[in-house]
């Protein structure tokens, strides 16, 4: 089996692509494979911008692996997933996130912690966890503040689909794309950012994710305990990974 993330490096730029299509799932294995990478990226100097995608037609990431939210795997999953988080708010370079088809839970997450997200027309984005009896603890400590109190609640709340305008219309991405454009708009915005100096970027990078993110490593945290000591000793938590993986609707017992 081949690496389930690719990683290119060509002219100060530096590519990683989820490679497990169709719908780019972030399991265990390819969480530590990203974190990996992020890892050897985050030492070159000689790469100033790190762009993100998905392999395939039909989503950048559907989001984190259903099987991993089930009681004994949370602990890890919640550690492998906000590893790479505050690793990608912590790389030196400025990041983008090339959005196309579905981008959803685990998969919003990582594509809002880069600094720079574009979206493809036909992009649909969500945080569903509400759905199958969870909640999404990256988006609860950074979307408020990003777009939002009552956007964010909503956003979180009903795991409601945004298409690319409505994503655009309320700051959670920088620009949309006609499709089959996608590449053209990647390397436009990077060559806007390869005109600039190096150092300078880095620079004003740490001073806006510094000020941008002063909260958000207190609120991730307190986001996690709430999700590890009550969620989880919820009998709905069982119910709703349950129901997802039977294909049938959840039978919640409020409690």
């Amino acid at each position: 089996m081949g690496a389930a993330v690719q990683l290119t490096e060509e002219d100060r730029v530096a590519r990683i692509v989820i490679d497990r299509p169709p719908l780019n799932i972030l399991d265990l294995p390819t969480l530590r494979e990203l974190s990996a990478l992020l890892v050897e990226i985050g030492g070159k100097r000689s790469v100033d911008v790190v762009v993100l995608s998905g392999s395939g037609p039909k989503a950048f990431s559907a989001g984190v692996d259903v099987k991993d939210h089930v009681r004994e795997k949370v602990p890890e999953m919640l550690e492998s997933v906000h590893g790479v988080i505050r690793q990608l708010l912590a790389l030196p370079q400025v990041t983008i996130a090339s959005v196309h088809g579905a981008c959803l839970g685990g998969g919003l997450e990582l594509a809002t912690s880069c600094d720079l997200i574009l979206a493809s027309e036909e992009s649909v984005f969500a945080t569903p966890e509400i759905n199958v009896g969870c909640y999404p603890p990256v988006a609860m400590a950074r979307f408020p503040s990003l777009l939002g109190y009552r956007r964010a609640a909503e956003i979180i709340l009903t795991g409601r689909r945004l298409n690319a305008q409505e994503a655009l219309a309320i700051g959670l991405v920088n620009r949309v794309v006609p499709a089959g454009e996608m590449e053209k708009a990647v390397e436009a915005l990077t060559g806007e950012l390869k005109e600039k100096s190096g150092a300078v970027l880095r620079l004003t990078l740490k001073g806006l994710r510094e000020i941008s993110q002063s909260s958000f490593l207190p609120h991730l945290k307190r986001a996690e305990e709430i999700y590890l000591q009550e969620l989880l000793r919820t009998e709905d938590v069982e119910e709703g990974v349950r129901a997802f993986v039977e294909k049938r609707k959840p039978e919640w017992r409020h409690r």
